[in-house]
């Protein structure tokens, strides 16, 4: 499969959109009480997400096959966090391929174009978050050079029954 990656424009609102309603969905199954769900998601997502690549902070990549996108990856520049003790880095928030276009290195090149222009923008470290039983993601992370520096955790305080 023949793809090009390039940033993302308002015109793939709509497909960022798509994309990142299925990122959401895939986390609120993995752990409802953890990842929440707000129905309709993709048109309020796909706003945000492209109002959101203007800024100087931000990096939004996409991939696009036949015209058509089939993957994204948004990272944000981060400065030093006291709380966190993370100093300043570049943060991988998203990065979605298309179900039919995986295994085709699409992430592979989404994930070093955000790397190269962090980098370029003086971001000395990329980090991420990947959720703890989305096993496959963090083969594929710790396969590009990733590695583990925190686990959360979460304890529910207040019960989900009715």
């Amino acid at each position: 499969m023949e793809f090009v990656l390039r940033d993302a424009v308002d015109e793939d609102q709509k497909e960022l959109g798509r994309m990142a309603g299925a990122l959401v969905r895939m986390h609120h199954a993995l752990d409802p009480q953890r990842f929440f769900l707000v129905e309709p998601i993709e048109e309020g997502y796909g706003r945000w997400l492209v109002r959101t690549s203007k800024s100087d902070k931000s990096i939004m990549i996409v991939a696009e096959s036949a015209g058509t996108v089939v993957g994204y990856a948004w990272a944000t520049l981060e400065e030093r966090d006291w709380m966190m003790l993370l100093d300043a880095c570049a943060a991988l928030q998203d990065i979605w391929v298309d179900e039919d276009a995986r295994r085709h290195g699409v992430a592979r090149a989404l994930l070093e174009r955000v790397a190269e222009r962090a980098a370029a923008r003086g971001a000395p470290r990329l980090v991420l978050s990947t959720a703890a039983k989305n096993e496959t993601a963090q083969r594929f992370f710790e396969s590009m050079g990733f590695r583990r520096t925190m686990i959360e955790m979460t304890r529910e305080l207040t019960s989900t029954k009715p």
